[in-house]
């Protein structure tokens, strides 16, 4: 791999000469392909999930695995149902440093989450009862992570779309906060051939400076004695070890060392004293990720004062009426939703966080929260994919047509679709191997297709089989 004269100059003063030797085999290698199964769907009910392609674990992920080979992914309807999400094997080290610094139910802000890789990871083993925001500064990136979020189907999330520094408006403090700060992306030379076109020592400036006043941003609302977790996906020390160093004597944080296996072949820290994990292609399976687990022990904490204000003011209200039917019906321990009507979209929200998105909702963008449950159209409820995704559904409460694997590719690029003789008028799950994939609105002669526009396959290929990369 041809890399910038720059990057190999520095990388190896920075690794020595047989580390860098072992990131340059590495680069010039094909990059691992690996997925994570969703524990919420995928072995749930009556159809236990495995995986059907050859695969092996990956040992810091229980849910993680890599394949022989990457499949076309686009055209298989179960990763659309949310059972699995494709995902860089180190990425997943999240799920593993959250085992071991979250014992019990918490608040957590994935604050530069896109696409949702580290947020449904997260999810995965984060307490029951824990709440997790996930935030996306850029508004088109913000859509495909509120996507893949209801896709994952877990009710317990917010999705947001605003800065670092917005958060300190919201009167939410979080127990947790990862932040996988934009980066110069040295870490997607082997991926992403532009990564490589854009690098620069100018850009990799200009990230440790912005990484800096994302975490000073965000550092008011981590609790005392909250966790941060830092990671970007590049090799410098700039933005990595330096960067740590400047929090740890800076914002008032300690290192939080955490357990791991030899076999996984991570690499520590680089330079200074800093206590981080580094996954080197050539050295670890995986592409480029450094990742670190701080404590905060000092820092100015605002978000207490701003609660306190917020609990006075009158939330903005554009609210509409409720569809006359019961839609409570439609979920499975409807006692622990409660319903809000925002301009013409009706979510479900739990009731044991229901403040939190109050102070959220009331200063902030939200994009998605519990489960977006439809919109209403008169007094009808126009059914949302949300709903049909989601694990609180309740399927005995609504009509389902199973389909097979051609209509379920036809469903997903929101074509019309032939509906199995006998399937009653009205709202129906569309279902695929049992995995619920979205909703139609039956009117006997035809079916409107209600999967959302913007997640449609817009390919038009069709593949000759189909891909089964699980088995259900």
């Amino acid at each position: 791999m041809n890399v910038p004269a720059d990057f190999a100059d520095y990388t190896r003063q920075l690794m020595g000469q047989q580390l860098y030797g072992h990131l340059e085999r590495g680069l010039d290698s094909e990059p691992p392909v690996s997925i994570r199964l969703n524990p919420f769907k995928a072995g749930r009910g009556t159809h236990q999930t495995g995986i059907a392609m050859s695969h092996e674990p990956i040992g810091w992920c229980d849910e993680g695995y890599w394949l022989e080979r990457r499949p076309n992914f686009t055209f298989d309807p179960l990763l659309h149902a949310g059972y699995y999400y494709v995902q860089e094997s180190a990425s997943m080290f999240v799920s593993h440093v959250l085992r071991q610094v979250v014992a019990s139910p918490c608040t957590v802000l994935d604050l530069c989450a896109a696409p949702g890789g580290k947020s449904t990871a997260a999810r995965t083993v984060l307490p029951a009862g824990s709440l997790l925001v996930c935030n996306e500064p850029m508004r088109p990136r913000a859509q495909v992570l509120s996507e893949n979020i209801q896709k994952f189907g877990h009710p317990d999330v917010i999705v947001t779309n605003n800065h670092p520094r917005d958060f300190r408006k919201a009167g939410v403090g979080f127990d947790v906060i990862i932040a996988d700060v934009p980066c110069s992306g040295e870490g997607m030379f082997r991926k992403d051939g532009g990564a490589i076109d854009e690098w620069s020592r100018q850009n990799v400036d200009n990230c440790w400076r912005l990484q800096r006043q994302i975490i000073e941003d965000i550092w008011p609302c981590l609790k005392p004695g909250g966790v941060l977790v830092y990671s970007t996906c590049t090799f410098n020390a700039l933005e990595n070890e330096d960067n740590l160093a400047w929090i740890t004597t800076e914002m008032g944080a300690e290192y939080i060392n955490i357990y791991t296996q030899p076999d996984w072949h991570i690499t520590q820290a680089l330079t200074g004293a800093a206590t981080a994990y580094r996954f080197i292609p050539g050295v670890s399976r995986s592409e480029g990720l450094c990742m670190a687990v701080l404590r905060k022990t000092g820092g100015e904490t605002l978000t207490i004062r701003k609660a306190r204000e917020a609990k006075g003011r009158e939330a903005k209200s554009n609210s509409r009426p409720m569809p006359k039917a019961d839609i409570t019906t439609w979920l499975t321990e409807a006692e622990a939703y409660t319903l809000t009507a925002e301009a013409d979209t009706v979510r479900a929200i739990p009731r044991a966080w229901a403040s939190e998105y109050r102070a959220i909702s009331r200063n902030m963008k939200v994009l998605h929260a519990g489960i977006t449950m439809g919109t209403v159209k008169g007094h009808d409820l126009i059914a949302h994919p949300s709903l049909a995704l989601s694990t609180a559904l309740n399927r005995s409460a609504v009509p389902q047509a199973e389909v097979g694997y051609a209509q379920a590719i036809a469903y997903l690029r929101k074509e019309a679709i032939a509906l199995p003789e006998g399937t009653p008028r009205g709202t129906v799950l569309v279902t695929y191997h049992g995995a619920a994939l979205g909703f139609v609105k039956n009117l006997g002669n035809r079916a409107n297709n209600l999967y959302p526009q913007e997640w449609r396959i817009k390919s038009t290929h069709i593949p000759d089989d189909e891909p089964k990369i699980l088995s259900i």
